[in-house]
């Protein structure tokens, strides 16, 4: 399913380090680290709870996840922060109204409609008649969203999961925002091929109909400074507490799948496509293990604090694809991207390769939850490896 990409290097584009990050604050790190992880936010009080009574965490049956994950959807905040996404919202109607010839006077599915601005750019678009299937309470909201617009001839909203709801009919085309962090995140991309396979017509249209996952070495001058930090305290307290320093790193550059904005003059090669996904030809069965390898070429002299994931997926068109990025290089979205740090940061120059394997995988615990393996060798140092995972609590904003 991967593949690899070789990742020239451009001598005339050096890694630039913005030295201003050097100091920035540790509270505006903080609140930068709370940007991310939009899902379960209501676990907090949940897992808060468990620990208080000592109950050891466990695998959640199918239906516990399920619910928790559904009742994650039901609160007006993370809803606000999709729609109020720009790059995702305007990509999502333009991709529909460029493949209106197709929609027009056709049946459309949306998988996780939400409030069902999907299911209306359908309506919009001509479609005959759109089913928008939610699982969360929000479909009561979508309902009279529909009303308003006074869609209810043409938008059905029916409430319960895909793999429960029963059509009258075949559908044409399927449209689905079901991405989440690092593209793989709640595993909703399962409901859409459910759908494909129980309900879309032979040779039928999917909206976005392709994924590709994207890496890429990273420096964090933030995390630098935090390491730095206890090497100062002497000189501003007349106390030497540098040995935290080795503290600190465990700390910070753990396990977690971090969810923050990465900035361009912290990618430290060009991007390296390591998997992608048809959504006309995906299974099930390949979704437990969606793996690539990747091979890239550092820019110049700097430190490799991470690795970096993000994602595109592509709307088809029969002039030019139309592809929402959620790429370093591009506008920032609401998934911000995925960031994987390594145990130690490794010094780099121009030219160091970076290479290994990336493998996507739900978790045991819980199978909504993605974990990412990475297998990675920098320049010449033995390779190693190390397993990430979506924290149990959530940060709110």
């Amino acid at each position: 399913m991967g593949s690899v990409v070789r990742c020239k290097t451009n001598s005339h584009s050096p890694h630039s380090a913005n030295t201003f990050r050097h100091y920035t604050s540790h509270n505006a790190f903080l609140r930068l680290r709370k940007f991310g992880l939009k899902l379960k936010r209501r676990m907090v009080n949940f897992v808060g709870k468990m620990s208080q009574h000592g109950i050891k965490k466990r695998k959640l049956d199918r239906s516990t996840e399920d619910h928790m994950y559904f009742d994650s959807y039901s609160d007006v905040t993370i809803h606000e922060e999709m729609i109020a996404d720009a790059v995702r919202t305007n990509a999502y109607r333009t991709g529909i109204f460029q493949n209106s010839k197709s929609i027009e006077g056709k049946v459309v599915l949306d998988v996780g409609a939400g409030t069902g601005v999907l299911s209306l750019f359908c309506a919009q678009a001509g479609a005959r008649k759109v089913y928008a299937v939610e699982a969360s309470s929000i479909a009561d909201q979508a309902v009279r969203i529909v009303k308003l617009n006074q869609m209810e001839d043409r938008v059905e909203v029916i409430k319960g999961t895909l793999e429960t709801i029963d059509l009258p009919e075949q559908v044409d085309v399927i449209v689905s925002e079901w991405m989440g962090y690092a593209l793989l995140h709640e595993s909703m991309l399962n409901s859409v091929i459910f759908a494909r396979d129980k309900w879309l017509k032979p040779g039928g249209l999917i909206l976005p109909h392709k994924a590709d996952l994207f890496i890429a070495p990273i420096n964090d001058l933030v995390v630098e400074g935090r390491l730095n930090f206890w090497s100062t305290v002497e000189g501003q307290y007349g106390v030497d507490m540098s040995c935290m320093t080795d503290f600190a790193r465990k700390c910070i550059m753990n396990n977690d799948i971090t969810v923050s904005p990465v900035t361009v003059e912290d990618v430290l090669s060009h991007p390296c496509k390591c998997a992608e996904l048809d959504l006309h030809t995906v299974t099930l069965e390949q979704l437990k293990d969606v793996r690539g390898v990747y091979r890239c070429e550092c820019f110049g002299s700097s430190s490799i604090h991470a690795l970096c994931v993000w994602f595109t997926v592509t709307f088809p068109s029969d002039d030019k694809d139309l592809v929402l990025s959620t790429s370093p290089f591009k506008p920032e979205t609401h998934w911000k991207q995925a960031v994987l740090y390594l145990d130690d940061p490794v010094d780099v120059m121009q030219d160091t390769q970076v290479e290994g394997e990336i493998s996507l995988y739900p978790s045991e615990k819980n199978s909504r939850h993605i974990c990412i393996r990475v297998d990675y060798a920098i320049g010449d140092q033995k390779k190693q490896s190390k397993a990430f995972s979506i924290p149990d609590q959530y940060l709110e904003v």
